[in-house]
């Protein structure tokens, strides 16, 4: 019927601390027990979408990767961007793709972090899409507007075309009063950046009103690399290419824009305001999730990651607990959540980049203590994984098995250690870890050293692709 392209890319700093530069919020279940761009793909069931083509940083490829694995999708398509080039030349990789076997499919141009309540009428909405899509039209679609919302773009409808409507103008984030006027006219849409088109005509149009970015997608879809699940683009032939968005490279341009609209309780969730909207909450306006407790406190978010939070007679909070950082910001003034990330980028900090607990495709790390020349962190290896053949020039490392079953290479020798069982890796000595049971590795390690940095690794042998 058609082919998803996901955009997944993004950082997401609007949501710090909990979503990262290495794990933005795309990759985060934030409104139920799957991630966003989970949801992104599952609700896609049922209307006979081919696989999906995600669009991703080459730094998130590995949580993609393993997020369409955890929901029985791994056949899904991962098309790695060198570099951020907006959404147009994006869309553009896509569509040379969808076309390089002579096929012609209608894209549907979803992001992988908006959030979606009723699943039905998003189904509908793209089912009276596809006709429109058919006749060689660009479709948007537009979110009903539920408010006077200054942080959105917004489309004015004109007259009507099968299940949509020509678009008569996109218009800018407005003011209150501007807004206003928009919702009591009821011939405006929110700006969603959801779109369908047949992968030939969007081309087309961007071919026409900006030939140099087509012609530089081309160049780079030209020589692509497949690697597992992932296809690489060549990266200079795309950073030459123009950036721009497509509501401006085509859709603002082209005479064949139609809206459809959509009202099925959309949000960008581009704010914590915004996820406290659409999360529930209890009786007093309170949205909670971990451990808290509140005594006389209405219409706060509280998010707990490890640690028991208790809030006593406040309003209008947002409180965010992550194992490395808090943030506590008043509801109407969580846009400045970007102006914290700035600063931490500036103090030469590294709160903005990664959480505490990383993750890599074999597994994660949790770095839970260090001191000057001294680390200590908690590793859990997944069933099957490996690490890399490696060694360190500046560290020695003491491994403590506390759950399942180690296999270790060092230099010559290879060892399996069960829990309670450990072994010392020399400065210098060549060694992997390995985990062949069916339950999670879990070992501690402790470093010492006069650098232990993660850019003291040399690697000899990678299953991963990053030796």
């Amino acid at each position: 019927m058609f082919l998803p392209v996901i955009m997944a890319g993004g950082s997401g700093s609007r949501l710090w601390p909990l979503s990262r530069h290495l794990y933005p919020k795309q990759f985060l279940a934030l409104t139920g027990e799957r991630t966003l761009l989970q949801d992104t793909v599952i609700r896609l069931e049922g209307l006979g979408a081919e696989s999906p083509l995600l669009i991703c940083n080459e730094e998130h490829r590995f949580l993609a990767a393993d997020q369409m694995r955890a929901i029985d999708k791994e056949q899904a398509t991962i098309l790695l961007e060198p570099v951020g080039r907006n959404t147009a030349p994006a869309i553009a990789l896509a569509a040379l793709l969808a076309t390089q076997q002579g096929q012609d499919p209608l894209l549907l141009v979803l992001a992988a972090d908006h959030f979606i309540q009723d699943v039905a009428r998003f189904q509908e909405a793209i089912r009276a899409a596809v006709p429109l899509a058919k006749q060689g039209k660009l479709v948007t679609f537009g979110i009903v507007p539920s408010r006077p919302e200054t942080g959105y773009g917004y489309i004015k409808r004109g007259g009507e075309i099968g299940a949509g409507f020509a678009v008569s103008r996109f218009e800018e984030k407005p003011d209150r009063e501007t807004a206003e006027s928009y919702l009591a006219t009821g011939e405006y849409y929110w700006n969603s950046g959801i779109f369908m088109f047949r992968a030939s005509r969007y081309l087309e149009e961007l071919k026409r009103h900006n030939p140099e970015m087509v012609a530089a997608c081309d160049r780079a879809i030209s020589n692509t690399q497949t690697d597992m699940h992932f296809v690489r683009i060549d990266a200079e032939a795309f950073k030459a290419c123009p950036a721009d968005s497509i509501d401006y490279a085509v859709m603002e341009k082209t005479s064949d824009a139609v809206v459809v609209p959509l009202d099925a309780r959309w949000s960008d969730i581009g704010s914590w305001s915004a996820l406290w909207e659409v999360q529930e909450q209890n009786a007093d306006g309170n949205a909670f999730r971990g451990d808290v407790i509140s005594i006389g406190s209405k219409n706060n978010l509280v998010h707990a990651e490890g640690r028991l939070v208790a809030v006593i007679g406040v309003e209008d909070l947002i409180v965010v607990e992550t194992k490395d950082a808090v943030l506590i910001a008043h509801k109407d003034q969580v846009q400045k959540v970007k102006d914290v990330v700035e600063q931490i980028k500036s103090d030469g900090r590294h709160e903005h980049l990664n959480h505490r607990q990383v993750y890599r495709p074999w597994g994660h790390y949790d770095s839970i203590d260090f001191g000057e020349r001294d680390q200590v962190k908690r590793i859990t290896v997944k069933p099957g994984a490996k690490l890399s053949v490696q060694m360190h020039h500046h560290r020695a490392e003491h491994w403590i098995v506390v759950r399942g079953t180690a296999k270790v290479h060092k230099g010559k020798e290879t060892i399996l250690l069960t829990e309670n069982q450990s072994t010392y890796i020399p400065l210098g000595e060549i060694h992997a870890l390995e985990n062949p049971g069916k339950i999670d590795l879990e070992l501690i390690e402790v470093q010492s050293g006069s650098y232990l940095g993660e850019d003291d690794i040399v690697r000899f042998e990678d299953r991963y692709g990053r030796s």
